[in-house]
């Protein structure tokens, strides 16, 4: 009986330890960024505006977290398929913030999205909200 509460002891420190380990910011960037093009090829608009802040800004006011999120939804609607291919994702820190920047290249079975499919170059802000960081801010230029 002795070991057995030396075993649940050992067990629960281990858990605790794992727990406690976080990833670094950069990281844990990275791992949102894949979410979202993964959640683009799965055309699912509520996992892709999951991690855009509310007051978003793409494109100099280009597009806003609603857009984006309709824009999806309209492709959801219309059975339209997405790819995306995302390139390295290069992610630094400024003051307190952190850039990434990464190229995603996007094809389409469908017809909504035509003249915006090729190869994109983009540059995401990103802040934290939280214990999560939040992409509040991105910009991207055709570049095919």
């Amino acid at each position: 009986m002795k070991y057995l509460y030396r075993f649940a002891f050992l067990a629960l420190l281990v858990v605790m330890a794992t727990g406690c380990h976080r990833a670094p910011d950069e990281v844990l960037i990275r791992q949102a960024i894949d979410k979202v093009a993964q959640a683009t090829e799965q055309v699912d608009a509520s996992a892709v505006v999951a991690p855009l802040t509310d007051d978003f800004d793409g494109n100099g006011g280009g597009m806003t977290r609603q857009d984006i999120g309709n824009l999806l939804r309209a492709a959801k609607f219309r059975s339209e398929t997405l790819h995306a291919v995302l390139g390295p994702v290069d992610v630094q820190p400024r003051g307190e913030r952190y850039v990434a920047s990464f190229t995603i290249t996007l094809t389409s079975g469908g017809k909504l999205f035509p003249s915006e499919l090729g190869v994109y170059k983009v540059e995401t802000a990103w802040r934290r909200e939280g214990h999560d960081w939040r992409c509040y801010s991105a910009t991207w230029t055709q570049q095919i």
